[in-house]
């Protein structure tokens, strides 16, 4: 009983550790973002992706980059998570990653997903992965530093609980304000036809570039250190719906452009 009860509090542990060291969007931002997506989706669109999903929704999906993490065999597919910019300079002047990076996954995948050839399992494999990449592509730390892995060693505090720069725009301003994915996507802000084309104008170095200027201003004003509570969540979560309504956005266009 007591090896059971250890294996048990063991497990736990590792669940706890893998949904707390997971590095983008928690669950919750990226079902927001599939969430978003389906409002402007053709209906063309919508009975492809049906079928390639098995009926599965987009905000079901979304985190299926993240659940394949622990399991060895798709370690190449890391680096495109995530992509490191200077703060003073955009994508197409940075250090490119050997191994992938978010604009060389996204590219990659409606690659597979446009190629004829590709089996139907192969289109649904990276049609998952884009789902998620794309809302990765709006987290603004996911657009970070190298120096200091995208604000993972950026240590400072949210309400006097150790964390880094990184987990408070992945998960701890979404938790803390502590509605549903449905209920947040429900909330997004009105938009006029015109301020959705404006959205969804330009490639996807493009919209790296916009998410780095929201980094840029995540950077300026925060110190390690810092106990970060209600103030940075008044001043910081508009800009956090703003980034996830951004990415369902412009997810919907990618995926209307596809099928």
């Amino acid at each position: 009983m007591k090896s059971l009860f250890t294996y048990l509090l063991a497990f736990t542990f590792f669940i706890s550790y893998q949904s707390h060291a997971s590095d983008d969007w928690s669950a919750t931002g990226h079902r927001v973002v599939g969430k978003i997506a389906d409002q402007y989706l053709k209906g063309s669109t919508k009975r492809k992706l049906k079928k390639l999903l098995n009926n599965e929704s987009l905000a079901f999906v979304s985190t299926y980059a993240d659940d394949i993490k622990s399991d060895k065999r798709f370690n190449k597919f890391y680096t495109w998570h995530y992509v490191n910019i200077p703060l003073d300079s955009d994508y197409k002047a940075s250090d490119a990653n050997k191994n992938g990076d978010l604009v060389t996954g996204i590219n990659f995948c409606i690659k597979v997903i446009k190629d004829k050839t590709s089996s139907d399992a192969d289109k649904t494999f990276y049609l998952k992965l884009l789902i998620h990449f794309i809302g990765d592509m709006h987290q603004p730390m996911h657009v970070g530093l190298a120096e200091d892995k995208g604000g993972n060693d950026f240590k400072l505090q949210w309400f006097y609980k150790d964390t880094n720069l990184h987990s408070v725009w992945d998960r701890e301003m979404i938790d803390s304000f502590g509605m549903s994915y449905s209920e947040l996507a429900g909330n997004a802000e009105k938009l006029s036809k015109k301020e959705v084309k404006a959205i969804q104008e330009g490639s996807i170095i493009d919209w790296i570039n916009d998410t780095h200027k929201v980094t840029r201003e995540v950077y300026a004003h925060v110190k390690p250190d810092e106990n970060l509570r209600y103030r940075y969540m008044y001043d910081n979560f508009e800009t956090v719906r703003t980034q996830l309504q951004k990415g369902g956005i412009r997810l919907a266009k990618v995926l209307n452009d596809l099928f």
